[in-house]
């Protein structure tokens, strides 16, 4: 492989050239040639050290490099080396937003799954939760405990600040921990660490996701919550959840809000996340959530009231406010059972889930208890 021929070709077919929406992902399969190529494209023609071209962005994680789509056709010394794949556009899973509200305490989503039974044994404390989404509201005062900084990368020298709504609220199901004044989220002692990859229309690339969980699985981060969701396949997003879970860290992922029947979204799709999909206040599948096989447990996911911008609480429904119940479960267990690996994290999520009353779906998924799930943990 002539690595300096392969980063001159790069740098002109992924110069942006009108649209600069399209981006694309090059992973290499050997990480020998993978090094190689990374040295010579900091190197210019002349021999001097100059830094990657612009727009194009190093995913260590899975061996490559995300770039402004140009020439989809490799040049031959890459024939069987590497591949090309659309760096698609992934948005977050949520039906349009509620009403603000005033009325906050226990949320019926936190009760429902008996969280609060638990949290005389164990409050999540000290679990690091990932939250890949939109960032957080670092003044809300239901999360002001609950926070360590994280990281934007979108902006990589401002904090993570939530410019949307959606990760403070998926934050504040997990970790709120307010109970005079605001609410109380499932696990209200364990820690979130906000990654900021979407922007403030609830929109990312899939590079962005995969420098998330790079960045998660860097720090060592127990659980991450993923509540988002995209119809394609992505091979570069399967290498970067399965490496993430062969390391340790586990991923909770939403099914999506389609209502779609035997079909469920990326990444939840992915056999290495725990798949969830949402359950409504009379105990059954919420019409909106995709289902099939391969979803892994039900949790509230309708008219599920949290934290919001300018310290405010917003009552909204989809898979995405499902997820994060499911987040918060998972940190109360690793409080308990910190040696658990994710294989048996989710074989304990699947097995001790209560049966469902919609009997209409195929399914095989139970919904989302707590008590549960600590007595089954504790028979391991």
């Amino acid at each position: 492989m002539d690595a300096s021929d392969i980063a001159e070709w790069l740098r002109t077919s992924s110069r942006p050239a009108g649209k600069r929406g399209r981006r694309s992902i090059l992973r290499f399969w050997d990480p020998d040639d993978y090094v190689r190529f990374l040295n010579a494209l900091r190197t210019n023609p002349s021999g001097a050290e100059s830094g990657f071209p612009r727009g194009v962005r190093k995913l260590s994680l899975i061996r490559a490099i995300s770039c402004w789509a140009g020439s989809r056709e490799l040049p031959p010394s890459l024939a069987g080396r590497a591949y090309w794949e659309e760096d698609c556009r992934v948005r977050v899973s949520a039906l349009p937003k509620g009403a603000i509200v005033t009325d906050k305490g226990i949320p019926w989503g936190v009760k429902h799954i008996q969280a609060p039974l638990a949290w005389s044994r164990t409050t999540g404390y000290r679990v690091k939760v990932g939250v890949i989404d939109t960032g957080v509201d670092f003044e809300h005062p239901d999360l002001h405990h609950s926070l360590e900084r994280g990281i934007n990368l979108l902006q990589r020298m401002t904090l993570p600040q939530d410019d949307n709504g959606h990760g403070t609220h998926i934050a504040g199901t997990i970790a709120a921990a307010n109970e005079l004044q605001g609410m109380i989220g499932v696990a209200p002692r364990s820690t979130i660490y906000p990654i900021k990859a979407f922007d403030h229309n609830g929109s990312a690339y899939v590079s962005d996701i995969i420098l998330g969980i790079e960045w998660c699985v860097r720090n060592q981060i127990d659980v991450v919550n993923m509540s988002f969701g995209m119809k394609t396949r992505s091979k570069s997003l399967l290498n970067a959840v399965s490496t993430a879970y062969r390391a340790g860290t586990l991923i909770v992922a939403s099914s999506g809000n389609d209502g779609r029947i035997g079909d469920i979204d990326y990444p939840a799709r992915y056999g290495q996340t725990i798949a969830v999909g949402a359950t409504n206040q009379k105990n059954r599948i919420a019409s909106f959530t995709n289902r099939s096989g391969l979803v892994d447990v039900y949790a509230p996911g309708d008219r599920i009231v949290s934290a919001w911008l300018k310290g405010k609480h917003r009552e909204m429904s989809g898979t995405s406010m499902a997820t994060s119940h499911v987040t918060g479960a998972i940190a109360l267990l690793l409080a308990m059972k910190p040696e658990l690996k994710p294989d048996q994290i989710k074989a304990l999520i699947q097995s001790s889930a209560t049966p469902l009353k919609n009997g209409k779906a195929l399914r095989t998924a139970g919904e989302l208890n707590v008590v549960r799930l600590l007595k089954a943990a504790e028979q391991l």
